[in-house]
């Protein structure tokens, strides 16, 4: 069982050291921070027969059957695909377990990641097991995005949310874990990652810093003329749509941020500063707001795994970023 991270040491002794435990917890935080690991050590300790301490004894019986994935009173419900939702039938099966007697007499414990990727039916089907678990039974649902979850399935857990690490704690984490990047290139991936250290790792190996700089050259042609939005899309084929929509989000909060303030120290990384200055400088106020809740929506649906024409979409979005800048500055 893998140790919970140095920013969980203080949440793991509150929630380990209690000495009851609710029926069901949501574990919540940005995704890359940790919360699996916490939860499977939590899982591990509320099934063992011989706790030490604060954590399992990984010596009995329990802990055998947990650690060969062969537990009778362990439930693990993920989407059968990555990226795609939980469906009705899969919390079905669930609760059809929920409602069995534990088979070696102490707790069975289920672990739901990610809560957010259930369908609303599925979601519905979970409220009962939620509200009226049967025998003891803990629930630990993970979320990564729980304003996406039904206010009914949160308000019948107990919602814990999952401390992010400081700056200096993420940076020192990553020294050991990508020891051949530079300061300032761990640096650069932490801020890509939104903080998260975990999330920056999983970035790093998908080689997000590549991506980056292809995106960056590409809105740079784009807007120097060099390149048509269609062509630009076309070439944009193996970049990540939610990347591309998270980095074209922030770049017009940039935008409007430099627009109110005039503030030269925010305009975010090294690699767009004198983009985002420029295009706050020549675009209207009301089109960069128009832009931006563009944006908003069709990341949306992105993240909801909508069926979407990706050629398309990324050709309108180019289309309203190089028209951008212009005489209407009203």
């Amino acid at each position: 069982m893998a140790d919970v991270y140095p920013w969980q040491q203080a949440l793991w002794q509150q929630l380990a050291g209690r000495s009851q435990h609710a029926h069901a917890y949501l574990l919540h935080g940005p995704a890359g921070i940790g919360k699996r690991v916490l939860a499977e050590r939590l899982m591990a300790r509320l099934l063992c027969q011989n706790p030490n301490g604060l954590d399992a004894c990984g010596n009995c019986k329990s802990c055998h059957l947990l650690a060969a994935g062969t537990h009778p009173d362990n439930y693990v419900l993920e989407p059968e695909e990555a990226d795609k939702p939980i469906k009705v039938d899969q919390v079905r099966e669930l609760v059809d377990f929920v409602v069995q007697t534990a088979q070696l007499g102490g707790r069975k414990v289920v672990l739901l990641e990610p809560a957010e990727a259930m369908n609303l039916n599925a979601a519905n089907a979970l409220l009962k097991s939620l509200e009226e678990p049967s025998g003891n039974t803990v629930l630990l649902l993970i979320s990564h995005q729980p304003s996406r979850l039904l206010p009914t399935i949160k308000s019948r857990c107990v919602q814990q949310a999952c401390p992010l690490p400081s700056e200096a704690m993420s940076l020192a984490w990553l020294a050991q874990a990508l020891p051949e990047l530079g300061d300032d290139e761990r640096s650069d991936l932490l801020t890509l990652a939104a903080g998260s250290p975990l999330a920056a790792v999983r970035l790093q190996a998908q080689g997000v810093r590549e991506q980056r700089a292809q995106a960056v050259e590409g809105v740079k042609k784009l807007l120097k003329q060099q390149v048509s939005p269609s062509q630009l899309a076309e070439s944009w084929n193996s970049l990540p749509l939610n990347l591309l929509f998270d980095w074209f989000c922030d770049w017009a909060q940039l935008m409007l941020r430099y627009q109110l303030t005039k503030d030269e120290q925010g305009l975010g990384q090294v690699d767009m500063r004198k983009v985002v200055q420029y295009l706050a400088d020549k675009s209207a106020q009301a089109k960069v707001l128009a832009i931006q809740e563009w944006l908003l929506a069709q990341r949306q649906k992105v993240m909801g795994k909508a069926n979407l024409n990706r050629v398309l979409l990324l050709e309108a979005l180019l289309v309203q970023w190089a028209a951008l800048p212009g005489q209407d500055r009203g």
